[in-house]
């Protein structure tokens, strides 16, 4: 059985939508490799989401069954819902006030664990490569060979045409 834990950070300063363009750059990713590219990225929201994976790698940890290596663990899930939206007022021109939403988000970041794979004695595996794919990939021997006359005709017929007209020209 697989391991799973989860990581909530609640009331974050951000949008859902901007920590949503982060969270779709890490799901599906093991955790070593999402952290580095949580590193790298050119948003605010990523140092939230980076310590929220911690935590969530963390919590795998501390589960019973775990097996205790990390590299095994990849991002299963990650998602920003909308959290409730601060309303401020901002002065504006001719005695008028223009309504600033400052919006929240809640981050969720679940871990799980992959399973190892255990080949069975006596098994043969074969290769991915190398077989013939199946709707007919191939091409019909006898399509290449109605398409090489026509262009050969269409290569003959182009110079006299243009030799006709370059003589007819000159006259």
């Amino acid at each position: 059985m697989a391991i799973e834990a989860h990581a909530t950070a609640r009331y974050v300063r951000t949008s859902a939508q901007k920590a949503g363009l982060v969270m779709d750059l890490i799901r599906g990713r093991d955790v070593n490799r999402a952290l580095a590219t949580l590193q790298f990225t050119r948003k605010g929201v990523g140092h939230d989401i980076a310590k929220l994976l911690r935590s969530a790698i963390a919590n795998a940890q501390q589960k019973d069954g775990f097996g205790g290596d990390v590299d095994r663990l990849f991002v299963s899930a990650c998602y920003a819902n909308q959290g409730p939206s601060m309303k401020r007022i901002r002065p504006a021109p001719m005695g008028r006030a223009f309504r600033v939403v400052k919006r929240t988000a809640h981050l969720t970041v679940r871990v799980a664990e992959r399973p190892l794979k255990i080949a069975e004695v006596g098994e043969s595996v074969s290769p991915k490569r190398g077989g013939a794919k199946a709707g007919g990939a191939k091409a019909k021997p006898g399509a290449e060979a109605k398409t090489a006359p026509k262009a050969a005709s269409r290569k003959g017929a182009a110079p006299k045409k243009t030799a006709a007209k370059s003589s007819a020209k000159k006259k």
